[in-house]
């Protein structure tokens, strides 16, 4: 896989100039950036929401539509521990110690996914190669079914995928609990990235950590549960279907949205623009004044912050978003954003469909073609 590099030919002072004022933004105000009272907080408030939602179940007290609302709980809850502890753990984010990051990034593998692993797939390869084709693992959501660039592969059957693309999202969880993770753990290539080679550790870490979520999520239940084979089924393909969508809409409207870019390297693998601007064409924000959505979203309603400061905590996000966005404007750069998550959502689809009438007529075209 051809190798990626950023050329700053025009000597871009943009990311100096925004960090700078970041930094002074922090001094100014005598503010750490890793998390505040208010962010452990949040960490108490999802990883007890997910403990209190699981006993809930276990308790066996409810009805069995009770019980199935419980389980759609339990998968937003899962889906938000990922957003708020576990993503700002592994990014270091979260404490200056990096042993308080390795303990809380563990909530990543009691989900059912594998820190060691995102951090290979999203902070190195994600944040480094953004949009690109080929290169950014997160475009890969469903290869042949799903085209959310111009480069994807062509698919007649494409031209229906702003219709099911939102019921694949529901099966993302699925596929990081079963199959993903072991598929890009024994990849020897993601991307650009040499994956050929792992820490012995890591191997006992991604198979203990998947035995232990499928006794805790599975075992367990049918052990300690008066429910029969399918009931049980119903109930944990909801309690997916709810973590995977939320996981699917929250990280598809950062970077799949009207006006984000997809560039392409030129036949020596060079992108002509600094790896900063880059972020600032291929990431999107979505809400940013909805302290709400924040809340939990785990700021990542806020990608563009989150790109270019990965390793501050998301709680101070709506503050540097200001500076980000004056600076942005300063250098006559893109910041894109929508004021909300359901005019995000329109534009999400609008792409999906725009994308899936192109895949449809040049299949079709070509089709004609080829029959002459």
């Amino acid at each position: 896989m051809q190798k990626i590099r950023f050329i700053d030919s025009r000597q871009s002072q943009f990311y100096a100039t925004v960090r700078r004022r970041v930094d002074d933004y922090f001094l100014r105000n005598n503010l750490p950036k890793n998390a505040n009272f208010a962010m452990w907080a949040k960490v108490a408030f999802f990883l007890g929401g997910t403990v209190v939602s699981y006993g809930l179940i276990l308790s066996g007290l409810f009805s069995p539509w009770a019980m199935l609302g419980l389980a759609v709980l339990l998968g937003m809850f899962t889906a938000f521990v990922g957003f708020n502890v576990g993503h700002d753990s592994i990014h270091g984010a979260l404490s200056p110690n990096p042993k308080v990051n390795k303990l809380f990034s563990l909530s990543f593998n009691l989900v059912g996914a594998n820190a060691y692993l995102w951090n290979i797939t999203h902070n190195i390869v994600h944040h480094t190669y953004t949009n690109i084709h080929g290169h950014d693992e997160d475009l890969e959501v469903a290869p042949g079914l799903i085209r959310l660039d111009e480069s994807e592969k062509l698919s007649p059957f494409q031209r229906y995928q702003h219709y099911y693309a939102f019921p694949l999202y529901g099966l993302a969880s699925l596929s990081w609990v079963f199959r993903k993770d072991y598929v890009k753990f024994f990849q020897k290539q993601i991307g650009s990235y040499d994956n050929s080679k792992h820490p012995r550790s890591e191997y006992f870490n991604l198979f203990f950590y998947k035995a232990l979520y499928y006794v805790v999520f599975i075992v367990v239940p049918l052990l300690v549960l008066d429910l029969t084979w399918w009931q049980f089924l119903i109930g944990f393909l909801a309690m997916h279907f709810a973590e995977g969508l939320v996981l699917g809409l929250v990280f598809q409207l950062a970077h799949v949205v009207e006006g984000t870019e997809f560039p392409e390297p030129d036949t020596q693998g060079n992108i002509e623009e600094a790896w900063a601007i880059h972020q600032m064409h291929t990431t999107a924000n979505f809400a940013r004044k909805n302290p709400l959505a924040t809340f939990f979203c785990g700021g990542l309603n806020m990608q563009v912050e989150h790109h270019l400061f990965p390793k501050v905590c998301h709680v101070h996000y709506p503050a540097i978003s200001e500076i980000v966005k004056q600076t942005a404007h300063e250098f006559n750069l893109p910041y894109h954003e929508q004021p909300t998550f359901l005019l995000a959502l329109r534009s999400h689809y609008r792409v999906l469909r725009r994308l899936g009438k192109e895949a449809y007529q040049n299949t079709t075209r070509n089709g004609s073609l080829s029959a002459a």
